[in-house]
């Protein structure tokens, strides 16, 4: 039942994400953006964790997780560091997903060329 939950929800996250490209007509910029502090906004009335809970890697995988994980990082290094604890905990938290994209993303563009 976990793995029917985690593919509705994951579903869901991507089906929205798709409207707000076809019927909105955003831009994939304004889409992530929108769906990153969706995320975020989820977390800070404390919903995304149960989301996760609930659905597993269904919640853990689109990128509203992404906001989640920067709310999250932010609150536990304020505590312990105050207003500086804020921007080094975003950063902590998503430092290795950032690091991955980047890597790959330069390993992508040294193998294939890009059309046009």
């Amino acid at each position: 039942m976990v793995f029917l939950w985690s593919f509705l929800v994951g579903g869901l996250i991507c089906v929205i994400g798709q409207l707000l490209l076809d019927v909105f007509k955003l831009n994939p910029g304004q889409t992530l953006s929108i769906l990153v502090v969706s995320g975020a906004i989820l977390n800070s009335f404390g919903l995304y964790e149960r989301l996760i809970d609930f659905a597993g890697a269904g919640a853990t995988v689109p990128i509203t997780s992404f906001g989640n994980s920067l709310v999250q990082g932010a609150m536990h290094e304020a505590e312990k560091h105050g207003l500086i604890g804020v921007v080094t905990g975003m950063f902590e938290v998503t430092s290795s997903g950032i690091s991955a994209a980047i890597i790959f993303g330069m390993i992508g563009a040294i193998f294939f060329k890009p059309k046009g």
